[in-house]
């Protein structure tokens, strides 16, 4: 019989991979998942205001909308089909605006994040690991979880006599970097469409600018003298759409800037706790 050769011993990093169990982590952030569904309601939204409001009779003379505007919605109104868009655009940076204030508000956590982040750094001195997990658990967000998670698998790592010092390090490091991941898809989720909203809502309102200054200028080149009404509709509807466009760009900007900040803050909280916790866990253990 042929003698059975021994298997050959697994890596070091495999085993102490195979050792460290990993749970699933599931980031408690909530928000619009389908911004599609947004844009259109948005969009119906819209259509509806500008025929039914905008149109309404009593905002023209006459009662129809053939008439000279007697008010604002009866001028934003002659801006033409381009309006609706614009105002598409612009209900869709409200909604996402408010939608990402609330799920950004939720992973800030209670209380103040700097202050979080100091008597975090205060526990970890003074090796009060549960009371550290305690207060994160009271602190709740996007950076309590980061920490709650490491500081379990800190945990772990203090009781494993296994692995050796830089091994365990390389496991917290990779935790931090695991659960930051898992929580940053969903506070950046939607700023991608407001980013885009601060450029379109620009161009379309540029294009209706255009398309109203076209009718402006056939208006004056009428055989005859120039119609009046035409005039008056080629240059409203110019207007409108470039106070629409410019309303619609920077409330984007605005909005994507602010909520950008206040992700950079997270981030940044996030790797200072991060690298203290890895920094204890070195000076504490050989």
């Amino acid at each position: 019989m042929e003698s059975q050769k021994p298997m050959a011993p697994k890596p070091a990093a495999a085993t102490a991979t195979a050792k460290v169990k990993k749970e699933e982590k599931i980031s408690n952030i909530r928000g619009i998942r389908n911004a599609f569904v947004v844009i259109l309601c948005c969009a119906v939204a819209a259509v509806l205001i500008f025929l039914f409001g905008m149109g309404a009779p009593g905002n023209f003379e006459g009662g129809t909308t053939d008439g000279h505007p007697l008010n604002l919605a009866g001028t934003v109104y002659k801006g033409g089909f381009i309006v609706p868009i614009l105002m598409t655009l612009l209900l869709t940076v409200i909604v996402l605006s408010i939608e990402r204030w609330i799920a950004i508000s939720s992973a800030s956590g209670k209380g103040n994040t700097a202050k979080f982040v100091a008597d975090i750094k205060a526990d970890l001195a003074a090796n009060k690991i549960d009371a550290a997990m305690d207060r994160c658990r009271k602190q709740k967000g996007s950076v309590a979880s980061v920490v709650y998670n490491t500081l379990v698998r800190y945990k772990e790592m203090d009781a494993n006599d296994q692995l050796s010092k830089e091994q365990k390090l390389t496991v917290l490091r990779n935790e931090v970097e695991e659960a930051t991941a898992l929580e940053m898809p969903g506070l950046s989720q939607n700023l991608p469409i407001l980013a885009t909203l601060t450029t379109l809502g620009t161009l379309v309102g540029l294009l209706g600018t255009v398309m109203g200054m076209i009718k402006s200028f056939q208006a004056l080149a009428a055989s005859g003298s120039p119609d009046s009404t035409e005039l008056s509709t080629g240059i409203s509807e110019a207007l409108v759409n470039t106070a629409f466009g410019i309303a619609t760009g920077a409330f984007a900007v605005i909005s994507y800037n602010f909520f950008t900040n206040k992700i950079d803050n997270l981030t940044y909280a996030i790797d200072e706790i991060g690298f203290s916790i890895v920094a204890t866990f070195a000076a504490t253990h050989k």
